[in-house]
């Protein structure tokens, strides 16, 4: 049976100098699916990661984006394609609130590049959807507080909330529940469940734990290249899997 691979590389490599911090990776990403890449520190997750979202180049290889060759679009043309990684635009305004920060993404969406002198008026007509995504992230009662006032936690959830108002059909997360204790852990892996709905999305995790019950598949990078792939319980009881891990300090 043929696999609808939304996402797909082939010989993915990035070399600093001697050292090769991603060699030859092959990563598919189903359409559809919660997908994570993790590793224990130094694995290469993060300079892949940069490599998927245009933040680097890759030193060999190529990147397939829903059949088209994207190795050589920029990061700002593979968010027209509805490949959109968060967090790199969410959550930029501090001492803006909760609605306005999502405003601005929405106009970004638009082709409204951050126009805080367009009229009231015109601004008020984001304010519906707005609502709508703060709503759908647990934030609407929120909507009128400064996003510096707000937890870590919801800061997150907030940055959730501007990267679906650009509408992607692919999202890229970075590592969105670092620095989080169990109950927000909870909140964002369901905050996350809830908005693959439709849409692809691919997580860089150091903690294999947090992505066991999230995540459709699990792609284990060490040392650059990919170790083992497969759900949780496949990945979680590889002897190499554990090996690396223990390996790095992290048992």
């Amino acid at each position: 049976m043929h696999e609808d691979y939304i996402l797909a590389t082939e010989g993915l490599s990035k070399s600093f100098g001697g050292f090769n911090a991603v060699s030859d990776v092959n990563l598919k990403v189903r359409r559809g699916a919660i997908h994570a890449l993790i590793g224990p520190n130094g694995a290469g997750k993060t300079t892949c990661f940069n490599l998927l979202t245009k933040f680097l180049v890759p030193t060999r290889g190529t990147i397939h984006y829903n059949g088209r060759d994207i190795t050589g679009v920029s990061s700002a043309g593979i968010a027209q394609f509805g490949l959109v990684r968060s967090f790199q635009i969410s959550a930029v305004f501090p001492h803006l609130t909760v609605l306005e920060n999502v405003r601005v993404a929405l106009q970004r969406q638009r082709g409204f590049s951050f126009d805080f002198w367009r009229s009231e008026k015109v601004l008020r007509g984001y304010d519906a959807r707005a609502l709508e995504l703060l709503d759908e992230v647990g934030l609407a009662t929120d909507s009128d507080r400064n996003a510096s006032d707000l937890s870590y936690g919801r800061k997150r959830a907030l940055e959730l909330a501007t990267t679906l108002a650009l509408e992607p059909d692919m999202m890229l997360l970075d590592e969105p529940m670092a620095g989080m204790g169990h109950e927000d852990i909870d909140r964002i892996s369901a905050l996350i469940r809830k908005a693959s709905v439709g849409r692809t999305i691919l997580m860089v995790e150091h903690n294999l734990s947090v992505v066991a019950n999230l995540c459709d598949r699990i792609t284990v990078l060490a040392r650059g290249r990919i170790l083992a792939e497969g759900d949780y319980a496949t990945v979680s009881d590889d002897p190499r899997v554990i090996e690396a891990y223990i390996g790095a300090g992290h048992a």
